[in-house]
């Protein structure tokens, strides 16, 4: 069954200022938030992922290991593909010709779906990883992942390509959301509890320099993240439940209430920066947003 809660949200905070507790505050952004499924999904939502006609996928549909598909135009979700066994998703993304990347973390692989098909291979794997989260893609056709160790607050950072998966660097926080600015020049990897967010440089072929912090967090975990096509980064923000905002220079512009308080990842459909979709964990549903 769907249904839907809409509200409207307007708070007069300052932007960039300090509270009495001395926590960063920001304004919160004017927006419209509908819950679009009920709670159908585990607590092990997440992806979400939209392709170029405009259907959202999203992970642990029913059951843990599922990918559901809301088609556009449909008013529910249904069973778009049961992965391969003991395998369970996390993040979803889709290339240019709408070929469909999921981050399987229990396997310690990238899988792969090719467009038009619902055959789930296995993109690229490796056993020593800690278990890849989240992922982006880059337009030269290799991509990069977090992979977080949650008992120890640490993880490192994946870069694939079709049978490669390799660490290209350890000893992080535990690494959590990440993503490319539309140019894919620049590459974002927040650490949920470190509170941080870090900016690289990348080249042509994936290689990374000029590591430095974006921007660091007071409190509350950071989680999934992605960029609209202005280059803003839109993160997460897990037990907050909010949407935090932020300049490619590190600016916290605003935040978004949601109406869950655990928000996992957040999508934008194809060429738009006024909607996006939010999975909250919590709520184990999906909150439509409109700017």
């Amino acid at each position: 069954m769907r249904f839907f809660y809409n509200f409207l949200l307007s708070f007069p905070l300052l932007i960039g200022c300090r509270d009495f507790d001395n926590k960063i505050t920001a304004k919160l952004h004017n927006a419209s938030v509908e819950v679009i499924t009920d709670s159908v999904f585990t607590k092990g939502i997440e992806g979400p992922a939209m392709n170029s006609k405009g259907d959202l996928f999203v992970v642990n549909f029913k059951s843990e290991g599922t990918i559901g598909v809301l088609e556009r135009d449909s008013i529910s979700f249904k069973t778009f593909v049961n992965l391969n066994k003991g395998s369970v998703g996390n993040g979803i993304r889709f290339d240019s010709k709408d070929n469909m990347y999921v981050a399987d973390y229990t396997n310690h692989s990238i899988l792969f779906i090719e467009n038009g098909t619902r055959n789930v291979q296995i993109y690229c794997q490796n056993k020593m990883v800690n278990q890849p989260n989240d992922l982006t893609l880059h337009k030269n056709g290799f991509g990069f992942a977090s992979d977080p160790n949650w008992k120890s607050r640490t993880g490192n950072l994946l870069r694939f390509s079709e049978g490669k998966l390799e660490i290209i660097e350890e000893g992080m926080g535990t690494t959590n959301g990440i993503e490319l600015s539309p140019d894919g020049q620049k590459l974002y990897v927040n650490e949920t509890f470190q509170k941080r967010i870090w900016s690289y440089d990348v080249d042509s072929i994936g290689n990374l320099s000029n590591k430095k912090v974006l921007i660091e967090f007071d409190d509350y975990g950071l989680d999934g993240m992605r960029c609209d096509k202005k280059g803003n980064i839109y993160v997460t923000r897990y037990g907050k439940g909010v949407i935090s905002v932020i300049s490619n220079n590190g600016k916290l512009l605003y935040e978004i209430l949601l109406k869950g308080k655990k928000p996992t990842n957040i999508t934008f459909p194809k060429g738009t920066n006024t909607e996006f979709y939010v999975t909250l964990q919590d709520m184990r549903w999906i909150e439509k947003i409109k700017l």
